[in-house]
Formats: C-alpha cells, structure tokens, sequence
C-alpha cells in the first residue's frame, strides 16, 4: 500500500471543487462538490442521534436504495437540521439543481450539511453555489484539497489522504477527505466524511466493509461527548480501476478492507487531533482485554473523561483519573493487576504496576505528555483482546469557541 498526496480525487474518474457561495459571512468557502464521471456504488453510516438533520434523511434514502450515486453536494456554515418539511424540501432542490447542471439524475445526487442547527439554508445561495461549483471541478490535488476546505467549519485544517494499492493486477486507488472538530463522540460525530475508490465492488460488499472499518475508525473518536445530529460517512465506488468485480469475501476483499481501514482511521486521528481548542491527540489502548467490547468499553470511557483530558493539557500524569473512569466505565477487571504507560516520540514511562504506583520520574513524564501526539496504554491482562480510541486534551479554548459559535 502506497500513501499518496491528495484526497477525494485521488482515484481515476473523481473530480472535486470548493468554492465560496455567500453562506458564511466570512467570504469563506463554503460549498462543495464531488463528481464521478461514471455513476457509483454508494454505501454510507449515519449518526446514532434520535435527532436527525434533513441531509441524514435524504441520504439514506439514496444510500439504502438500488440506486447508483455520482454527485454529492456539500455545504458548511447550516446545518439544515431542525428544519422540517422545509430542509427536507430543500435538499431535493438542491439534488434536482445539480442534476440539472450536471445532466445527471437527481436520484444520484447525495447531499450533506454542517453548521449552526436550526437555520434553513438560503437557497438562492445554494443554487447559485452548484452552478458555480461545476465550472471548477477538477481531478487534481488543488480540486480535492479546494472541496476539504470549503466543508470546514471551526476545523483548523484540512483533513485528507489516499492510498494505493494492486488487486488483481490493477491499480486501485483510495481518498478521501473528512472534517469534524466539535461536538464528535462515538458512536459518529459532528464529522463528515466523503470516501472515494475507483475499485469495482457490489454494493452489498461496499457497505458490508464500511459498517466494519466505522466500527473501530469513527465510532472510537471522542472530542466532547456531544453525538451530532449531522454525521455522515459516505463510500463511493465508481470500478474505473478496471479490477474484476468483487463479490464475495475473498483475498482482493481483504486487501480493500486493509486499505479502508487504514484511510479512515487517519482521518479519525485527524478529527480527534483537531478538536475544539486541543493542543494534543489523546490515544487511548487497552491491551490484554478478555474481550474486545471490554477494550472498546474502557477505552472510550478514558477518553472521554474530562477530568483525563484537562490532565493531558496539562501534562499531568494523574494516572488516577484514568484507573477512576475505567472504574465507572461499567465493565468488570481487577484494579490491582493494571499496568499503565504513558507514550510520545518523548519516549514511554511505566506510571503504574499491578494498580500501584511506580517510582516514576514527574519531570520525565510531563516531558512525555508535553508532544503534540500522547498515548495512555492501559494493560489489565486478562486475554488477548485489545482497542484503541482517539480524543484530545480539554482546554479553555474550547469553551471560548462554543460560548460564541454563533456570533
């Protein structure tokens, strides 16, 4: 497998643009497009919330249908949820306007939203935006990199990468590009998360691998424990690499799967690596588990412990704070046989051993916690099963951004 510069047009037949369209009112872009020039597989994961923005609805219907895909179209700066009749309404004018423009069914067009609840889009600026869009497509690094920026919202970069790699002789080509800063919790985030592969696939399959990948990418990030109304992971396949179709769960299947994971699980680090007024990534593993829902379980609860990620940002190691979540996390393991370890390029440091307190340097593992990447590796030696989840330090930056996101 090969890391590639680029995103979402990495693969063959992909074109993707970013544009301003006057939804923000920091002349920012703010609308994107991505283009197959032949219509895709499409599969997709939704969030968990009972509260579901219109965008959710309408991709749902697409994705869960025999229905192939080619266009999605995104906007930041509303989220269109809360919206009623009327959101929903709107993302059908926005799909039929693309489809016009683009001379593409409107059943193949997919929609997606981020930004402030409860404001309906203005859609003079939305249709406006798609007939600015087309015109700027394009399937280079500038194009894809163009769409990353314009879906951002209090994001401080872009989120991109691609990969390639050989089924079968041919070469298949994997991007994609995400964002998601605040309000992202497992089970899916504020994130969005736009996946293309110019691999041939049945959509049965398509799914089947991105619910797997999801599980242990998306569904193990925690900013602020605050579940979206908006998440939305979308897979596009358009078989341009000219591979034999797979369909059924073979050599070439795992390699794909190989891939996907390992796509999505950057752009989860890049997600949980900008949260919301974060000066760190927090990696969290839990090795040694007797099950692996053990792992996942204690994992998540450390690193969502807020009084864990105000340590981080202190670069504290107050390793009781995270034998206390793992406590409360509602799974059982013994206290007295954890081992826990503190990691950075810095180097790694033994905090405790067997639930007790190593003679442990302070000034060696604040030097530790102090890189930019920091992991916690908490062993309780119980089998074999492990897991790992990604979140970030709690700052006073963070409640600056969220006291006046909408001003």
């Amino acid at each position: 497998m090969k890391i590639l510069d680029g995103g979402v047009t990495s693969p063959k037949g992909f074109l993707a643009a970013g544009i301003s369209a006057g939804i923000k009112n920091e002349n920012k872009k703010d609308m994107a497009m991505i283009y197959s020039e032949k219509p895709c597989e499409s599969a997709g994961t939704f969030t968990t919330n009972i509260v579901q923005a219109a965008p959710v609805k309408w991709d749902k219907e697409r994705v869960y249908s025999k229905e192939k895909a080619q266009v999605v179209v995104i906007n930041s700066g509303i989220a269109n949820a809360c919206t009623g009749e009327k959101g929903f309404h709107y993302c059908r004018q926005t799909a039929l306007k693309a489809s016009e423009v683009l001379q593409v069914k409107e059943g193949s067009v997919l929609v997606a939203s981020t930004g402030v609840i409860g404001k309906q889009l203005p859609m003079d600026c939305l249709a406006k935006g798609i007939e600015l869009l087309v015109p700027e497509l394009k399937d280079s690094i500038e194009g894809g990199n163009n769409a990353a920026q314009a879906i951002m919202t209090t994001d401080t970069c872009p989120k991109e990468i691609a990969v390639e790699f050989e089924i079968g002789g041919k070469t298949v080509t994997i991007g994609g590009m995400c964002k998601g800063s605040g309000m992202i919790h497992p089970n899916m985030c504020t994130m969005l998360a736009f996946v293309t592969t110019d691999l041939a696939i049945c959509k049965e399959l398509l799914q089947e691998a991105l619910s797997e990948v999801v599980k242990d990418t998306y569904n193990m990030v925690s900013v602020d424990g605050d579940t979206s109304t908006n998440d939305t992971v979308l897979l596009l396949a358009n078989g341009l690499a000219g591979n034999q179709i797979i369909k059924e769960k073979n050599e070439d299947y795992n390699l794909f799967l190989e891939a996907l994971n390992y796509i999505n699980t950057i752009l989860a680090k890049k997600i949980a690596g900008d949260g919301e007024g974060a000066t760190a990534l927090f990696e969290v593993k839990v090795v040694n588990a007797q099950t692996k829902e053990q792992a996942v379980t204690l994992s998540k609860s450390i690193v969502t412990s807020s009084l864990t990620k105000a340590a981080i940002y202190g670069h504290d190691a107050n390793w009781g704070r995270i034998l206390c979540a793992m406590g409360y996390a509602g799974v059982t393991f013994e206290p007295e046989k954890v081992d826990l370890f503190f990691e950075s390029k810095a180097g790694r440091i033994k905090i405790i051993e067997n639930g007790v307190a190593t003679d442990y340097s302070e000034e060696e593992a604040t030097r530790i916690l102090s890189e930019e990447e920091v992991s916690a590796i908490a062993d309780i030696k119980m089998g074999a099963a492990a897991a790992t989840a990604w979140g970030c330090d709690l700052t006073y930056d963070y409640v600056k951004i969220n006291a006046d996101y909408r001003s």
